[in-house]
């Protein structure tokens, strides 16, 4: 479900733009900025031989990685934080099929998610 929210957040995009994903999720933080580049390394293996789950969502989310400015930001889940409903709704549902535009270089920042579901926070991504 995260792997999905983060895709679709990201596919969404029409233009490369300065993103933060706040995220819950350790593993789709860690995934994506750390474990990806040994898996790649070694064959789409984790460090125990063994093949990666999901390994078909990570390349999509690699891929789509590359055309943005990314950072990726973990916070505490069930803490209570305003926004994490709604994009754990558009995960669970396959995505959202919204137009976010951002432009790269420039001083707009998107953040996936506020947009999707009309708010003035930032959503934190699951």
């Amino acid at each position: 479900m995260e792997l999905t929210a983060a895709i679709e957040g990201l596919r969404a995009l029409k233009e490369g733009c300065d993103v933060e994903v706040v995220t819950d999720s350790e593993y789709l933080k860690n995934g994506i900025t750390t474990w990806i580049h040994g898996w790649k390394r070694n064959g789409w293996k984790t460090a125990a031989k063994k093949p990666v789950l999901n390994q078909d969502l990570w390349i999509e989310l690699d891929e789509l990685v590359q055309n943005h400015q990314v950072r990726w930001t973990w916070t505490k889940g069930h803490a209570g934080h305003d926004g994490q409903q709604p994009l754990r709704r558009i995960g669970r549902a396959g995505g959202a099929r919204a137009d976010l535009t951002g432009r790269r270089g420039s001083n707009r920042r998107s953040r996936i998610g506020r947009e999707l579901a009309g708010l003035d926070q930032p959503i934190r991504m699951r």
